[in-house]
C-alpha cells in the first residue's frame, strides 16, 4: 500500500475547478514534483495535503491513517514556503529549534538535533548568525533544516528554488535531493521549472488547468508525451500536423508536401489527424539524400553547451539543437538538408 494516498481530491471556488479529481499514490521515501504553468492547480495540490486548503471533496491518507480533515497541526508535515518565512529576530539555530521547542523536546535533546540538521545542511558554522546575514541559498537551507528536523513524514516544497539566482538554483537542485536521499524523507515538491522536476524527482506529475495529465518517470515523461501540451511544456519540441497511413507494410504518418515518416502510429486509426512531436536534439544536419528535408537557417543561437536553430522548410519553422564540440557553427542564412531518427518521432492528438 503506498504511503501517501490521493483519491479524487478536489477544490472548487463556486463553479471554478482548483483542482479536478486529482489521484495520486506516493511511495515511502518517493520525490514527486508537481509541475506545470501558472493557475494550473499545484499548489493548491500541496496546500490541500498540508492541510491549508481545506478539499471540496475526495479522500487523503497518510500510512494509512485518513488526513482529509485534520488540521495543520495534527499533520505533522514539514513544509518550506517560498518566501522560507524565517524568522527573522532569531539565530540560524533558534529558526531550527522551533518546532521542536513546540513538540517540548526537552533542551538537550533539541541541540543534538539540531546540530546534526545544521551539520546535514552544511550550516553548522553559521548557527549564530541571523537570516539577514545568509546568501539566499543559506536562507533555503535553513528553511529546510527547519522543517527536517520535526522528522516529517512528508515534506512539502513550495517553488523553493524560485527566489534564487540561475547558477545557485541549479547547484540548490543537486544540495536538495542529496538531502532528501540522505534522510530518506518523502518529498513534494511544487515547481514550473520543467527542468528543475526533471533532474531531481523520482516521478513528475504534469498539471493543467486543475488536472493531473500525466504522471511518469522523467525520462519517459519526456520521451514519450501523452499530450501536445506535455510536448511542449516539458522541452522544447516541434510539432508538425500530419495524417496516418497504415498499409500492409507498417505505419507512417503523412506530412506537408507529401513526405511520409515511417512512426508506430500506436492505436491512432488510419486517416486519423496527428501532431508528430520531433525534440530539436533528435534532428541532424545531413548531405542532400533522398528523405532528407531541405531548409535554410533563419537564425542561430549559442548557448554554451550547444547551439540552437531555426530553420525554415517545406514543413515550416523548424528548432535544432547540437552540442558545441568546439568546431565552428553552421553559418546564419546557409542552406542545409535535415534528417531524423524514424524512431524519435511521437504522436499525440492534436489540441482541441
Amino acid at each position: 500500500m503506498s504511503f501517501l494516498i490521493l483519491e479524487g481530491v478536489s477544490k472548487y471556488y463556486g463553479d471554478f475547478g482548483a483542482l479536478i479529481d486529482m489521484n495520486l499514490s506516493v511511495e515511502r521515501g518517493e520525490f514527486i514534483s508537481l509541475l506545470g504553468p501558472s493557475g494550473c492547480g499545484k499548489t493548491t495540490t500541496l496546500q490541500a495535503i498540508a492541510g491549508l486548503t481545506p478539499v471540496t471533496r475526495g479522500r487523503m491518507t497518510l500510512d494509512g491513517r485518513d488526513i482529509t480533515h485534520l488540521p495543520v497541526n495534527q499533520r505533522g508535515l514539514g513544509i518550506v514556503f517560498q518566501s522560507y518565512a524565517l524568522f527573522p529576530h532569531m539565530t540560524v539555530a533558534e529558526n531550527v529549534s522551533f518546532g521542536l521547542e513546540m513538540r517540548k523536546m526537552p533542551k538537550h535533546e533539541r541541540d543534538t538535533q539540531i546540530a546534526q540538521m545544521l551539520k546535514l545542511v552544511h550550516l553548522d558554522a553559521h548557527a549564530q548568525r541571523y537570516p539577514r546575514e545568509l546568501s539566499g541559498g543559506q536562507r533555503q537551507r535553513v528553511a529546510i533544516a527547519r522543517a527536517l528536523v520535526i522528522a516529517p513524514p512528508v515534506l512539502l516544497l513550495d517553488e523553493p528554488l524560485s527566489n534564487l539566482d540561475a547558477k545557485l538554483r541549479e547547484e540548490m537542485q543537486f544540495e536538495l535531493r542529496r538531502i532528501q536521499r540522505k534522510v530518506g524523507t518523502t518529498t513534494i515538491m511544487v515547481t514550473h521549472d520543467q527542468a528543475e522536476a526533471l533532474s531531481i524527482s523520482d516521478r513528475v506529475v504534469v498539471m493543467e488547468a486543475g488536472r493531473a495529465t500525466q504522471i511518469d518517470a522523467p525520462y519517459r515523461l519526456y520521451e514519450h508525451p501523452k499530450t501536445e501540451f506535455i510536448s511542449g511544456f516539458v522541452g522544447k519540441t516541434n510539432l508538425l500536423p500530419g495524417r496516418v497511413s497504415r498499409s500492409a507494410s507498417g505505419s507512417a504518418v503523412v506530412l506537408a508536401q507529401g513526405q511520409r515518416l515511417t512512426v508506430d502510429a500506436g492505436e491512432f486509426a488510419d486517416g486519423a489527424s496527428v501532431t508528430v512531436c520531433l525534440r530539436p536534439e533528435k534532428l541532424f544536419f545531413t548531405e542532400a539524400a533522398n528523405g532528407t528535408l531541405a531548409g535554410h537557417i533563419e537564425e542561430r543561437f549559442f548557448l554554451g553547451s550547444q547551439w540552437l536553430y531555426r530553420v525554415s522548410s517545406d514543413l515550416g519553422e523548424l528548432e535544432l539543437s547540437c552540442a558545441n564540440d568546439g568546431s565552428a557553427p553552421v553559418e546564419e542564412h546557409a542552406s542545409v538538408h535535415l534528417a531524423w531518427a524514424d524512431d524519435v518521432a511521437r504522436l499525440v492528438a492534436p489540441q482541441p
